[in-house]
């Protein structure tokens, strides 16, 4: 099989593409036979890898995951023998490792089946994205219904899914985004639409119950002042100088008054992503996808996301040229 490997950590320049063995399933796993991935954050961070702000050192390390690429979607070529939710022929979105290739293995309860009025390429927009906005809005946001939600980064993949995600739990939502995506953020449900070129929404003393920073551009305590006196703020995404302030200030913060400022990281799971089915099928939430790249340009796609300019989720499309 074709896949893009990480022969190096390093910038996304050192994955070629390669031809090599298709993967075995474990006793647990599913192997799935790819038609679309997409690109994360995540898939940066694995290839630049682990001393990624080190360059020198850290190209002396061995790639852990030679195949990056988390979300995924296609259809079940053959199942380990603990499988039970899937057959071969399932047509299945999810995530785990190795997307970026014509073949990967992924544990069952990492994925669920895709939604039926989805294509392949629009159901591997889903995954990462759309469960790190659930996650975050409903387990540590604690939305409700009624309540007054921002969502500052609302363009990108996490956050034009958390506009739709937001609005489905019943909450007003004010999506933070520049000027070339204020129709897009209107477009999938924001009530109301904050360009921060012009207002900047922790000085102009309004306040928010739940603020989701799908992509954090200010500090904990700019975005804590713009919570209303029980508000909650959950930190998904944003600059390693911002994430790195979140973790250590986090465990403090939360001791401190009635404001709440929580940080984590998204685990798949079949139920959520039976959730995201649901929404999807009822066409409550959909994915917005900038640009579609071939397997063989996923370094080309890695640059464009690392620009900052996409307008939603970037595909990685994965033609098998010897289907009939």
């Amino acid at each position: 099989m074709k896949a893009m490997v990480t022969t190096q950590y390093g910038p996304p320049d050192v994955l070629q593409l390669r031809e090599i063995a298709i993967p075995t399933p474990a006793q647990n796993e599913v192997l799935i036979k790819l038609y679309a991935s997409s690109v994360n954050p995540l898939d940066g961070f694995l290839i630049r890898g682990p001393l990624f702000f080190v360059p020198m050192i850290g190209r002396l390390l061995k790639p852990k995951h030679k195949i990056a690429g988390a979300d995924m979607a296609g259809r079940v070529e053959s199942v380990g023998r603990d499988v039970t939710q899937f057959r071969p022929g399932d047509e299945v979105f999810g995530a785990s490792y190795g997307g970026f290739a014509e073949y990967a293995c992924a544990v069952e309860n990492s994925l669920a089946r895709k939604p039926a009025n989805l294509s392949f390429a629009e159901a591997a927009a889903v995954p990462v994205a759309a469960i790190t906005a659930l996650q975050g809005l409903r387990d540590k946001g604690e939305i409700q219904r009624g309540q007054k939600v921002l969502i500052d980064g609302a363009s990108g993949g996490v956050g034009t899914f958390a506009i739709q995600i937001a609005k489905s739990f019943g909450a007003e939502v004010t999506a933070v985004c520049s000027p070339r995506n204020v129709d897009i953020a209107r477009s999938i449900g924001a009530d109301h639409v904050i360009d921060y070129t012009r207002e900047d929404f922790t000085h102009n003393g309004l306040r928010y119950d739940l603020i989701f920073g799908a992509n954090v551009h200010h500090s904990i305590f700019d975005y804590r002042r713009a919570l209303s006196r029980k508000g909650i703020f959950v930190v998904a995404g944003g600059s390693m100088m911002r994430l790195l302030q979140a973790v250590l200030l986090v465990p403090l913060l939360s001791w401190i008054g009635s404001r709440k400022t929580r940080f984590f990281i998204a685990k798949m799971n079949t139920t959520d992503l039976a959730i995201l089915k649901d929404l999807l099928e009822v066409g409550k939430t959909v994915p917005v996808i900038d640009r579609r790249y071939p397997l063989g340009e996923v370094s080309e796609a890695l640059r464009y996301r690392e620009e900052g300019h996409a307008q939603g989720k970037i595909v990685i499309t994965i033609n098998h040229s010897h289907d009939v």
